[in-house]
């Protein structure tokens, strides 16, 4: 998770972005964690979400950054947007059902996909993608595993 979130950081800077959103935390997840790309039901879900994140990485996600992701209010977590700080929470939540102490990049996916709000599951949508079969497929295999 520390190397994907890296990641997430240098993306957001490179576009120029206040904050890590969701889209950061998801580019990162699917370039980072070959578990998490494996998690799709079809194969080549994976590749067209990350050539729509390369996509708005080059231009295509400007609009986004007129304003920030998530709720108004104070953000509990300087540089990242509150659906990411939500985010990364309920990856932790999920691992400590399993008493696992560590999150996984499928716990992160999983909780990405739960959240209809957050510009990662535009971003899977927009790649045709259906975050809320995603979610519940992976949340399913989450509480198996």
């Amino acid at each position: 998770m520390a190397r994907m979130v890296a990641g997430a950081r240098r993306r957001a800077l490179r576009d120029g972005d206040r904050q890590i959103d969701t889209a950061h935390l998801l580019h990162s997840l699917l370039e980072a964690d070959p578990e998490a790309r494996a998690a799709f039901e079809d194969g080549e879900q994976p590749a067209r979400v990350l050539g729509y994140l390369v996509q708005r990485s080059i231009g295509y996600g400007l609009r986004w950054q007129a304003g920030a992701e998530g709720v108004p209010g104070p953000n509990p977590v300087p540089g990242w947007s509150p659906a990411a700080v939500a985010a990364m929470e309920v990856a932790l939540e999920r691992a400590a059902e399993r008493a696992d102490p560590r999150a996984g990049g499928v716990d992160l996916l999983a909780a990405l996909a739960a959240d209809p709000d957050c510009r990662a599951v535009e971003v899977l949508r927009r790649a045709g993608v259906d975050a809320e079969l995603l979610a519940g497929r992976l949340c399913a295999a989450l509480r198996r595993a």
